[in-house]
Parts: structure tokens; sequence; C-alpha cells
């Protein structure tokens, strides 16, 4: 990609994502644009994350529920989503090639990309749970 795409509102949704650890929403990226007292149209955010998500600038993630949330992290890796309180992390455990060549086998499909998606509740959550 030329940085000539790269245009100022584009660049401005791409460092917040880049600068994000929590794999925000578009509607976080607009409220965080907003608070830091930038005017973005709402199209421009969503098509600004379009465009970097082509580009290969950004991850799209569908985890749960109906908004897609963004990673800047584009190499490949997974996500564990607590069920919780709704916090998502990265979990970087490199998937078993054994396991990749089973599913292999067992569908006839050849793997070109994985994204799994664990779920389970976090160490803060946790913590502030009572004991039952």
């Amino acid at each position: 990609m030329t940085r000539k795409g790269l245009t100022a509102p584009r660049k401005l949704v791409l460092d917040i994502i880049n600068d994000s650890h929590d794999h925000p929403t578009a509607a976080d990226i607009i409220d965080r644009l907003k608070a830091d007292g930038r005017s973005v149209a709402y199209a421009t955010v969503y098509n600004s994350l379009r465009f970097l998500t082509d580009e290969g600038l950004i991850r799209e993630l569908k985890l749960q529920g109906d908004a897609s949330r963004y990673d800047a992290r584009t190499e490949d890796h997974h996500h564990i989503v607590c069920t919780s309180c709704g916090r998502v992390d990265e979990v970087m455990t490199e998937t078993p090639a054994e396991w990749l060549k089973r599913i292999e086998v067992e569908t006839g499909y050849d793997i070109t990309e994985e994204q799994f998606l664990f779920k389970g509740v976090c160490a803060e959550c946790k913590t502030s749970r009572p004991n039952k």
C-alpha cells in the first residue's frame, strides 16, 4: 500500500487502533476521536476501517455480538473473550501442526488461515467474583 492512500482521517483511525489494547469497535473509535476533540463523520470512520482492513494494516475481528472489533496485530494469532466482562485478549500460542493436518484430512480442505475464539473468565473477574 502506498502512503498516498493513507489520508488524514484514515491515519487518525489507524493511530487509535495502534494505541489500543482492547480491540476497539467502530463506536469505541468514534468515542475516542471525539474525546481527542476530533470531528470525523461516522461514514468516514467506517470507510476508513474497511480501507485499513482491505490493505492489511489492521484485522477485523468478528468475535461475539454484532459489533466487529479491530486489531492492529496482523500476524496470525487467536483471541480469548471474557464471558463476564467482555474483555478481549490475544492468544499467541501456535496451533499444533498435527491438529491442522488432521482437520485437513477430515475435511479435505487446504487450510490457508486460522482463527480460533476461546471463551472464559478473565483473571480480574475471577478475583472479583464472590466464592460460591
